[in-house]
């Protein structure tokens, strides 16, 4: 095996029933369901004009602005993947522009997070399709290598694996570790649950605010309004 320069194929990826379940979800819902700890980094953001994205994931390890692996993963996408790409961060030559896009869209591609810059911003905008990235320059890039195909990936500390669960909207990125799919969900649901509880409360005045003096006690914060 050769580190550094190889494609693997998935050994498996989350169900199309699992994706359509999470893309119901707010991306800080499922995030506050897995303790908080977990994100791609709020570098990554929107360059899409709006929406939300969910989909199993491909991941790519890609010199900094070399995009060789980038274009063998899109040849290789099944309908509703995201390409998951990390690239270092580097923004001084871009991964991808107008002319991948449309190849991706012809795929069938459900979205891209690029840790690292894109071009051509405007066909990110009037095409749609979710795409997450550090940045924009019109430097092009280039297309040496090496680079891995479906290996374990980390942005920001945050690990995605081939097949994991990739979930982003206006807030950010999120990945969902394969296994631990149906806990999350089961946890989110909960906690949408409680949301509604909550907000119909606070639109009929009833909502508990003693949690906050309880809060600031347990603190030690010496209040003096009173």
């Amino acid at each position: 095996m050769t580190i550094g320069n190889q494609i693997r194929p998935r050994d498996r990826k989350v169900d199309a029933e699992t994706i359509a379940k999470f893309a119901e979800l707010p991306v800080a819902n499922v995030s506050d369901s897995m303790s908080r700890v977990f994100a791609a980094g709020p570098t990554l953001r929107p360059m899409h004009a709006k929406g939300s994205m969910a989909g199993a994931a491909i991941t790519v390890r890609s010199r900094p602005g070399d995009n060789l692996m980038l274009h063998k993963a899109i040849d290789m996408a099944e309908p509703g993947d995201v390409i998951v790409v990390d690239a270092g961060g580097d923004l001084t030559n871009a991964l991808m522009g107008e002319l991948m896009l449309a190849y991706a869209v012809k795929r069938g591609v459900a979205g891209f997070v690029l840790n690292g810059a894109i071009r051509d911003v405007d066909a990110f905008v009037e095409t749609n399709l979710p795409t997450f990235a550090a940045g924009v320059t019109h430097r092009g890039p280039y297309k040496d290598g090496p680079g891995e195909i479906n290996v374990t990936i980390s942005l920001d500390g945050m690990t995605i694996a081939p097949g994991d669960l990739v979930i982003g909207d206006a807030d950010g990125v999120l990945a969902v570790p394969y296994d631990d799919l149906e806990t999350v969900y089961e946890a989110t649901m909960a906690k949408q649950a409680a949301e509604e509880k909550q907000m119909k409360a606070i639109a009929e005045g009833t909502n508990d605010r003693s949690w906050v003096d309880k809060a600031l006690a347990a603190a030690g914060c010496q209040d003096l309004t009173g």
